[in-house]
Formats: C-alpha cells, sequence, structure tokens
C-alpha cells in the first residue's frame, strides 16, 4: 500500500440470502452479490454441531462456485449457524410451535451458537472452513412473555428460533465470545481467513 491508498476490494459472491449476513458484509464494506442456490440443509438429530455447520457452509460455497456466472469465481464465502444445548442440535424452526419448543429448551439456560465459515479463493482453488462458538445465557421466560416473543414473528429464519440482535435481547443476560458469531457471521474470524487467503482488504 503507497501514500495511504487502500487497495482495490475484489466482489465476493455471498452464498447466502440472511439479511443478518447482508448487513455484517456491508458492516465491513465489502463489495458483495448474493447467490445462494438451493441446498437441503437437514441434518441428523444427534450430530456434532460443528461437523454439522463445517458441512453445510463448504457445500453452500461449492454450489454457489459451480453455479456462478462467472467461471471460476474471484471469492465465494458461505456460512452456517446452529444452537446446541444440552446435548440437542437445534437449527431453525419450521413453525410457531416448533420455535416455542426450541425457546422452552433454551430458556433459564447458556447454550452455545456454533458457526462456521467458509471462503473459496478462485485463484488457489482451494476452500478455507473455519468455525466459533459462543456462550449465550437466557433468562427464564413466563408464558406470557415467550407468548408476545413468538408473536412479534422474529423465529422465523432463526437458529434456535431468535435473533440476538432484535426483540431476544430483551431475554439475553449474558454472552461469552464474538457478538456477530450469534448473529450468524463471526466478523473476526472473517477477517484473519480474508488475510490469510490473499483477500485484499484495508490495511491486508
Amino acid at each position: 500500500m503507497q501514500g495511504g491508498t487502500l487497495p482495490e476490494m475484489e466482489q465476493i459472491i455471498l452464498a447466502s440470502q440472511s439479511p443478518r449476513r447482508k448487513e455484517l458484509f456491508t458492516q465491513l464494506g465489502l463489495p458483495f452479490v448474493c447467490f445462494s442456490p438451493e441446498l437441503d440443509e437437514s441434518f441428523q438429530p444427534g450430530a456434532d454441531p460443528f461437523d454439522v455447520v463445517r458441512d453445510l457452509a463448504i457445500r453452500k460455497v461449492k454450489k454457489a462456485a459451480d453455479s456462478a456466472p462467472e467461471q471460476p469465481p474471484l471469492w465465494v464465502c458461505g456460512a452456517d449457524t446452529l444452537v446446541h444445548c444440552a446435548g440437542i442440535t437445534l437449527g431453525k424452526p419450521g413453525s410457531r410451535a416448533e420455535a416455542k419448543t426450541m425457546l422452552g429448551q433454551l430458556q433459564g439456560k447458556t447454550h452455545r451458537v456454533v458457526t462456521a465459515v467458509a471462503l473459496y479463493s478462485g485463484r488457489t482453488g482451494f476452500t478455507d472452513c473455519r468455525s466459533d462458538a459462543s456462550e449465550v445465557t437466557f433468562a427464564g421466560m413466563d408464558d406470557a412473555e415467550m407468548e408476545w416473543y413468538l408473536d412479534t414473528g422474529e423465529w422465523k429464519d432463526a437458529a434456535g428460533g431468535y435473533k440476538v440482535q432484535g426483540l431476544a435481547s430483551c431475554f439475553i443476560t449474558k454472552i461469552n465470545g464474538s457478538y456477530s458469531n450469534v448473529v450468524g457471521l463471526p466478523l473476526h474470524l472473517l477477517y484473519v481467513m480474508l488475510r490469510d487467503n490473499g483477500y485484499p482488504y484495508g490495511g491486508l
């Protein structure tokens, strides 16, 4: 870098339609376009959450890279997030009733939020995948509080049935680890991966 000029950043394909991940990419000032082919995200209930998120993140990136209009794409990034509580791995609820069951399992306890980030470089053909975990403690919720939260609809498309950046924050007493990881994309981890894989970002 010369004379304080920042290097020109290259567009990244974000293999996700998640509004939270879009917001976090925008927060970092990264140029990106969303391209997220359909993918079966189901998993075995007893599976290790780290294995599940790693497999899903890599498959998202591979499918997006293989289907991208530009071949090979310069960069593709994908991520997957799950909640793990008392030996049970929770994905996204498919209904209000399922969201209520999930919140009932989480309230009054500490659980882990696990995210894997996969980054593909078209120059090297290498897909780097790393994971992060944060601990989140929920306060107890009475029936009225739980019904009120369910009525907000925030549980939709959210691992574990809640969004930490929304009204669920009313019931979260403690977070140990990366906050952005709980949102759905650990920003420090992503920064390190960009740096290690030669992406021209900021002072890198």
